[in-house]
């Protein structure tokens, strides 16, 4: 009996190619609209936990203490952590697609039970599970993001749908405000109306990613290169059909079809191969975590403890907070895509940075009210959005296709779990002394971490707008033995050998599977 392995199976297909050649259609916009949804959700999560922070310390079943409501922060964050962690595993065996309906089941379910818990552990659980489906939806978005988008608007579609979380946080802001006014509901009715209306909204996710595909390039290394093309096939034939016109493509690639890949090669890949890139990545992503979660997450605590703003009332002051952020990635995400990645990460890390300090210094010397100090950080979080989307395009684009979701959510695992979790609660405590001087050496510390990511960025940066995904990280499954795919990379993107799969000693079995070209 032969125990020889049978050959490999590689496939030659110009399908990535042929993704990064459409122009910007409805498909496009569809995946904008329901995958941006995810962010836009999280947005108003995260909203709502700050914004209902005053009503959970006057609610006669809660009574929350602020350390209380940042450990409730602390714990969604935990389980965002442990969650992307888990469906980032899942979603590069799995798929894209497969992981979208598991975590969006266990964010709605999750953030409707917390609408009904009775004391701190059981709001804490709640909000622990609510973060796992957030936080999986993290890898399985961006991967989605970066192989559905051409290269030259992936820049700017991510950091738009990342910066999306603000809308979410302003309607956050408006529910806040009519459902925490006590004269509308008792107050320990309004923050439970609250995350029931979170709830309701995500309902819409299911109907609008019955459309979405897998990812093709996901299908192309796992094996299922004919439904990849048939599913570029039908992008195209729409396009086409609706006026668009289509580029000839004459580049292919050689994958060797793969049906997981194991872990050992995984941190293999990350810390030999691309150890630059990994500590870049885990930098951008902690630096950031720490500034967005110790500020957000405490944002009405600050107003109500040291401005005197009513609970009811707080909403009014996240919408202009929620503006900034969002017209931040919406006006220099082009940017990202024109003048360059390494330039624009370095510029908004460290212009937030300085912006962040000088409102803390601002804030140690009673010179704002609550007006001003909002403003003060809605100009310094038009900049932080940006940057804050920017580390995700980062670590989605920086390692190959294979890893790319674990990738992602390790390195938000990582980032948050150094500069996030803790940062809340820390916050809490010094908000809770009534020391402004303690508060501003909060702010401080979260200034000098966003300067140093940027003089990071700037030093170590890739290059990497504009350029097809498998330019910038060679796929793992890569086949040697190919002439008809062209590289036309800079230095600093070029892929080691070490990433680069053993040549097999068998003959492989080749499968040709390659588009007509679609044009009009």
């Amino acid at each position: 009996m032969n125990h020889e392995p049978s050959p490999a199976r590689i496939v030659e297909t110009d399908v990535p190619a042929r993704l990064d050649r459409l122009p910007w259609a409805g498909f496009h916009w569809l995946v904008v609209v329901a995958l941006g949804i995810t962010w836009i959700l999280d947005g108003l999560e995260v909203t709502l936990a700050g914004s209902v922070a005053p009503a959970l310390r006057e609610s006669p079943t809660l009574r929350f203490t602020a350390s209380d409501v940042g450990l409730a922060n602390s714990a969604y964050l935990a389980g965002a952590v442990l969650g992307a962690l888990f469906f980032g595993w899942l979603t590069d065996r799995m798929g894209r697609k497969k992981l979208f309906t598991i975590t969006l089941l266990i964010y709605l379910s999750a953030t409707a039970g917390t609408a009904l818990t009775w004391d701190l552990p059981s709001f804490a659980l709640m909000r622990f599970l609510t973060g796992a489906g957030i936080g999986g939806e993290y890898s399985a978005i961006n991967s989605a993001i970066q192989e559905l988008i051409p290269a030259r608007h992936r820049g700017w579609t991510d950091l738009v749908i990342n910066g999306s979380y603000w809308i979410g946080a302003a309607v956050a802001g408006v529910v806040a405000v009519v459902v925490l006014d006590p004269e509308v509901l008792h107050v320990d009715l309004g923050w439970r109306f609250a995350f029931l209306i979170g709830a309701i909204t995500g309902l819409v996710i299911i109907f609008l990613r019955r459309h979405l595909p897998e990812s093709p390039r996901w299908l192309i290394t796992h094996g299922h290169a004919e439904q990849a093309e048939a599913i570029v096939a039908d992008i195209e034939s729409n396009i086409v059909a609706s006026g668009g016109k289509l580029d000839p493509v004459d580049q292919k690639m050689r994958l060797r079809a793969r049906r997981y890949t194991p872990l050992s090669e995984v941190f293999g890949t990350l810390l030999r191969t691309y150890p630059q890139r990994a500590a870049l990545g885990l930098l951008l992503m902690a630096s950031q975590a720490f500034l967005y979660n110790a500020i957000f997450f405490t944002y009405a605590l600050m107003l109500s403890d040291f401005y005197g703003i009513p609970s009811a009332d707080v909403g009014w002051y996240v919408l202009p907070f929620a503006a900034g952020n969002v017209l931040g990635p919406l006006l220099l995400g082009r940017l990202f895509d024109t003048v360059g990645r390494r330039q624009m990460i370095a510029l908004t890390y460290a212009v937030s940075g300085a912006l962040l300090a000088i409102t803390g210094l601002f804030f140690a010397a009673e010179l704002l009210d609550a007006t001003t100090q909002t403003l003060c950080w809605s100009l310094t979080f038009f900049f932080a959005s940006a940057a804050a989307s920017s580390a995700y395009l980062t670590v989605a684009e920086s390692f190959p296709l294979e890893i790319r979701a674990l990738s992602i959510a390790l390195f938000y695992a990582m980032g948050t779990g150094v500069g996030g979790v803790l940062a809340p609660w820390v916050f809490g405590l010094l908000i809770e002394s009534g020391s402004r001087l303690q508060v501003l050496g909060g702010y401080l510390f979260a200034a000098v971490l966003m300067i140093v990511a940027g003089a990071a960025a700037w030093r170590f940066g890739l290059d990497s707008a504009r350029k097809p995904l498998e330019h910038v990280a060679r796929p793992l499954s890569w086949h040697e033995d190919c002439d008809g795919y062209h590289f036309t990379l800079s230095p600093g993107l070029m892929p080691s050998s070490a990433a680069r799969p053993p040549a097999s000693s068998s003959t492989p079995e080749v499968i040709p599977v390659e588009g007509n070209g679609v044009s009009s």
